[in-house]
């Protein structure tokens, strides 16, 4: 991998890892288009590790008061009806889906889920998904002629039942094209929750599931020297300080826009790799034999 690559493809995690277009498809799309070899599973998982450190500084005063009042209540009974030391608990209930079928489905993760005809599919698939819930978080919100406001949940309201929902919605982002956010905050949303609780929980569910897989990956590459450190060092650099600036926008953007931009993106885009791929002008292997 050149520099030059690795700059791009920084830039790309960057852009999109918060965003409900799904990074690992586009840094897969990415390399496709330009001809570069698939950056591969480990590279996206070590990368995260820059997104994940800007949602980890970002939500820095959120996470302080959780994991403190999370320990807190480990020896102190009274602390455990605490909404902080609650959601501690939770954000580990919800990261249990994705850590059991990350490893048990690790050699596809690595391999044919990266058939691009999978990632054009779950693109269309997940994006009519999120349009669905999005229009019911709208009609909710604005009431109409012979319907009143619908109150949404917070994240007071969040349950072990619902955090293990929002567990599975994340860990279908195993498969690109899917999207980490546009899951979790599609599954947010179809449960009730408003689209800032849904996307604040979208964030914090991410960071252990997120590190474990990095601290993961960074373990095998040592092990087994296939990746080229100082470029995937280089993109993490940039991936962390591009996320930075996308998550301050993006947690503005959805207090009072809608997510149907991204849905009809993630449409046409989908439709395109069918046509391109259909048409024989892209492989849908290409660029497959990287590391």
């Amino acid at each position: 991998m050149s520099w030059f690559e690795s700059f791009i493809l920084g830039l790309v995690q960057g852009l999109t890892e918060f965003l409900p277009i799904s990074s690992s498809a586009h840094l897969r799309l990415t390399a496709a288009f330009a001809g570069w070899e698939d950056p591969g599973a480990a590279f996206t998982a070590i990368t995260q590790i820059g997104t994940e450190t800007a949602v980890l500084i970002y939500f820095r005063k959120d996470i302080a008061r959780i994991v403190t009042a999370w320990f807190r209540s480990l020896t102190d009974k009274a602390m455990r009806s605490d909404h902080d030391a609650q959601m501690g608990w939770l954000v580990i209930v919800g990261s249990i889906p994705i850590g059991v079928l990350g490893v048990t489905f690790k050699d596809q993760i690595e391999g044919p889920f990266r058939d691009l005809r999978l990632i054009a599919t779950t693109l269309i698939v997940m994006g009519v998904v999120l349009g669905v819930a999005d229009r019911l978080a709208a009609r909710d919100e604005a009431g109409g002629r012979h319907r009143v406001v619908r109150e949404r949940k917070s994240l007071k309201d969040l349950s072990v039942k619902d955090g293990l929902i929002f567990g599975f919605c994340q860990a279908m982002a195993l498969i690109p094209g899917v999207s980490r956010s546009g899951a979790t905050i599609s599954g947010g949303l179809l449960m009730g929750y408003t689209r800032e609780a849904a996307a604040r929980y979208s964030f914090l569910l991410a960071i252990p599931a997120v590190l474990a897989s990095g601290a993961f990956e960074l373990k095998d590459a040592g092990e087994g020297g296939h990746v080229s450190w100082g470029p995937t060092i280089f993109a993490t650099l940039i991936a962390f300080a591009v996320g930075y600036a996308v998550i301050a926008w993006f947690m503005k953007f959805i207090t009072t826009k809608s997510f149907m931009p991204f849905v009809i993106y993630r449409i046409l885009l989908g439709i395109l790799l069918f046509i391109l791929v259909g048409t024989d002008a892209l492989s849908p292997h290409a660029g497959e034999s990287a590391g």
